[in-house]
């Protein structure tokens, strides 16, 4: 299962605060990607993941300035 969080044009804690709560849905090892402009977004998803034991898979920036997040639950 695979889902996308919209996170454009918010700004921190934001971003980070819509991944946590989509995420409780996902089963153990779904991947979700979160879609932010928000320039904290580089320091707080990591950190989230890192924090939560969740993995980021990848990070891909946009031609927009936005950053795609692939992050799979613990």
């Amino acid at each position: 299962m695979s889902e996308t969080v919209d996170a454009l044009g918010l700004l921190c804690p934001l971003p980070v605060l819509r991944l946590r709560k989509r995420m409780r849905a996902l089963a153990s090892g779904d991947t979700i990607t979160l879609i932010a402009d928000d320039p904290a977004a580089v320091i707080d998803v990591p950190h989230f993941c890192a924090e939560a034991g969740h993995s980021l898979l990848g990070t891909e920036e946009e031609e927009d300035g936005a950053t795609r997040y692939t992050v799979q639950k613990a």
